[in-house]
């Protein structure tokens, strides 16, 4: 008999790790279960948190999955597993070998954890929640990809550092997939209320927009071997709670979208009410014109990757 809420995370890399580890010391959940191919790390790992979970008195325990089948009954089940880009890979390599990845864990998922909300991390982050949402045959409330509170949390970051104020009261806004596309919305970031356009001049804007796009490649380039894992770990627990927690909080997160700002059958960022029940609601805000062209040229990176798994048969015989 299960008690409390329930989360599983396949991966139990920086990403993974961290997400659990954030989780255990909110105390957010009863059980925390982690699943990876390196089944004694992620072993080291449960029993390392389990305690850093006593120490902060919180009644979080983490245990291992030794199989798919040990992640049973899962409210939320975080999914980071997936090949890094290596050396001489083309990005249609990577998207290959982890929307297999990714299609061998989700059936997993939907057949252990038939009721679970979906969370995804791994990349191309757009394409595989596409890839888990066809797979799971899930709503699409249930199938999300974390990407969104990564890319603004970012661009938060930045309007603090050029700023040099207004911590903890900047709210940026960053649409569209996750990449060099994405879609930074100064109009609708704000510090304290303010509009950032009155609070920086046009050129500051687009400095901090463009270093928004290529957030992650500027840690890349300083980590020389991985990428970010704190701020995208944080981001997806910050999902996971709004849902244990039914908070109703609006969010940006990629979502399989059918007619939203006139898209159909592609995945995207957007914002959207997250509560017991997924993305329970997408909002639809007003975009200018630039805004459209910029979340077009978004949406049609995506639908490329989507082409390149059709092309390669990837979704026939099923």
């Amino acid at each position: 008999m299960k008690q409390g809420k329930r989360v599983g995370i396949v991966g139990a890399g920086n990403v993974g790790a961290t997400v659990a580890y954030s989780l255990a010391m909110l105390g957010s959940c009863h059980e925390i279960i982690l699943r990876d191919n390196k089944i004694d790390v992620a072993r080291g790992k449960a029993l390392d948190m389990s305690q850093a979970a006593s120490a902060v008195r919180s009644h979080t325990v983490v245990r291992v999955a030794e199989s798919m089948e040990d992640l049973v009954n899962c409210d939320v089940v975080v999914v980071t597993a997936g090949s890094p880009r290596l050396p001489g890979m083309s990005r249609d390599d990577l998207l290959m070998i982890n929307a297999n990845i990714t299609k061998e864990v989700i059936k997993g998922i939907a057949k252990y954890s038939p009721d679970a909300i979906i969370i995804m991390v791994s990349n191309p982050l757009d394409a595989m929640t596409y890839v888990a949402l066809k797979e799971s045959g899930f709503d699409r409330s249930r199938v999300i990809g974390m990407a969104g509170i990564l890319d603004s949390s970012r661009m938060a970051a930045f309007i603090q550092e050029k700023l040099g104020y207004g911590g903890g009261q900047i709210r940026a806004s960053v649409m569209g997939g996750h990449g060099d596309d994405m879609v930074p919305l100064p109009r609708y970031s704000t510090v304290a209320g303010v509009p950032l356009t009155d609070l920086l001049s046009q050129d500051e804007i687009d400095q901090i927009v463009d270093r928004t796009r290529h957030g992650g490649a500027e840690i890349v380039a300083h980590l020389k071997t991985g990428s970010a894992y704190y701020a995208p770990a944080k981001s997806t627990s910050i999902m996971v709670e709004a849902i244990l927690k039914d908070t109703k909080q609006i969010h940006p997160c990629a979502v399989y979208l059918e007619g939203e700002y006139g898209y159909k059958d592609v995945v995207s960022g957007v914002p959207v009410m997250l509560g017991a029940n997924g993305a329970e609601k997408i909002i639809e805000v007003t975009l200018n014109e630039a805004e459209k062209k910029m979340f077009q040229n978004s949406c049609n990176s995506v639908q490329s990757l989507i082409d390149t798994l059709n092309t390669n048969k990837f979704f026939e015989g099923e």
